[in-house]
């Protein structure tokens, strides 16, 4: 009996939007502060209808071998049994972006 491999959908901010992706493999970076995104996974479509949000999201990791997301922008990852559509959506409600410090004032 094949183990399934496990599917992971991460939800995160990116310039105030919040994107929902589908991953396989999913680590804490080395760079201290940062997740590791590897092999995305997008929905095959055999259908006539195309999501824009989807293949937006396709087009920007197509080229994507490992992607580093800010610990701070992440708001949900679940481990799921398939893969569903991938989206962006605006942020709204209470997703806010982590306080930073100010920087040192000038003398």
């Amino acid at each position: 009996m094949a183990e399934e491999e496990s599917i992971y959908r991460v939800k995160f901010v990116n310039q105030d939007q919040v994107y929902e992706v589908f991953v396989k493999q999913i680590f804490q970076s080395d760079m201290w502060g940062f997740i590791e995104l590897e092999e995305f996974v997008f929905g095959q479509r055999s259908e006539l209808l195309v999501d824009p949000g989807e293949e937006k999201l396709k087009q920007e990791f197509a080229e994507v071998e490992r992607s580093y997301i800010p610990l701070q922008s992440i708001i949900r990852i679940d481990e799921v049994k398939k893969e569903g559509v991938a989206k962006i959506s605006q942020s709204r409600g209470n997703v806010t972006a982590f306080p930073v410090m100010p920087p040192p004032a000038k003398k």
